[in-house]
């Protein structure tokens, strides 16, 4: 053989090679994610449940941990997790509805739903600014930290005084009305939290050191339920994301102007990059794929949700523990929403 034909022919091998290869990673993602949240050497370990679906079917499913650190019963699929700010999503979707039924102006004051405010600024922010996280409030008695509009600052509060207009203009709970629309769209495992009635909710968990300490009081009330208070299950939390992303929760118009950013944020689960951010929820490019996500954080959990519009592709992990270690927030996460993306599960936006 001659040598230019044999470096051809071994080139061709070379990149054959090289394309099985990067095939086989794309088609691997389930032993990929088994080895992740089994690795030994991993610098914590993985407590929780990861689901991922596409076109309403299961793709990946498992359960690894405990429900509780004292007892080491095994975590299960079908145990609720709290997911914290994940909840700011569903805030955002009880004030849509209430935007759809002409009750909220989304450009108007906040002082026009929320009179007993008595700062200044409560007549130039705008519900709008609330659900996008660029008003300036700090505390609602101290001045603006910004001009509304101009910046991001992420918090609880906003989605307090949202909880506040959404009850003031509906004259029903934020608790009934949550309650009201998850009966509606049958999620069955996903309620409001209550000290009184956790059904399967399992115990969250401090991680200091990879020493386990159970939480043995929520900080969830009444007043913040609409920033954090929600509990639900991995499959409950897919079959969200499946009925608000194809239409079945919301009105085409109010789906677009939450799902349309309108100011930039970062957040390193997200990139060092800032990114997107519409109504409670991210608008983010991995590679050049578009989806859409958020995180919760508190209370000893931790939790991703992941929408893959192009794909119909939903990832769901949730953890009950929280690392101390903020370098460690979300780390079996954020890899397996990396994995996904980069499998064969993705389309491609070429």
């Amino acid at each position: 053989m001659k040598p230019f034909i044999r470096i051809l022919c071994t080139a061709g091998l070379l990149f054959t090679a090289s394309q099985s290869c990067a095939q086989s990673k794309k088609n691997d993602y389930i032993s990929r994610i088994d080895s992740l949240i089994e690795s030994p050497t991993s610098p914590r370990p993985f407590n929780g449940v990861v689901l991922i679906t596409q076109n309403g079917k299961i793709k990946y499913s498992k359960a690894y941990g405990f429900k509780d650190s004292r007892t080491k019963v095994p975590l299960k699929m079908n145990d609720q997790f709290e997911i914290m700010s994940n909840t700011k999503q569903i805030t955002s979707v009880l004030l849509l509805k209430q935007f759809e039924k002409g009750k909220v102006d989304l450009q108007a004051p906040i002082k026009k739903y929320l009179p007993s405010l008595t700062q200044p600024w409560a007549d130039s922010v705008t519900v709008h600014q609330l659900l996008n996280h660029s008003h300036g409030i700090v505390d609602t008695e101290k001045p603006l930290l910004f001009k509304p509009g101009t910046e991001f600052k992420y918090g609880n509060l906003s989605n307090i005084l949202l909880g506040k207009i959404i009850e003031n203009v509906s004259g029903t709970s934020y608790i009934q009305l949550a309650t009201d629309l998850f009966k509606e769209l049958h999620l069955k495992n996903t309620f409001c939290y209550s000290k009184d009635s956790r059904r399967n909710l399992v115990t969250g968990h401090m991680n200091k050191d990879n020493h386990f300490t159970p939480v043995e009081n929520s900080f969830i009330n009444n007043e913040n339920m609409p920033a954090d208070g929600v509990v639900t299950t991995a499959e409950d939390m897919a079959l969200w994301n499946s009925l608000l992303h194809k239409g079945k929760i919301l009105s085409t118009k109010s789906y677009q102007l939450m799902t349309t950013y309108s100011i930039l944020s970062q957040h390193d689960v997200f990139g060092k990059e800032k990114s997107g951010y519409g109504y409670n929820i991210r608008i983010v490019q991995y590679r050049g794929i578009p989806y859409l996500g958020h995180t919760g954080l508190g209370d000893g959990f931790a939790s991703l949700n992941v929408y893959v519009p192009g794909s119909d592709v939903s990832i769901i992990v949730m953890e009950n523990q929280m690392s101390e270690d903020g370098d460690l927030y979300y780390y079996q996460e954020a890899l397996i929403r990396d994995i996904v993306l980069q499998s064969n599960l993705i389309k491609s936006q070429r």
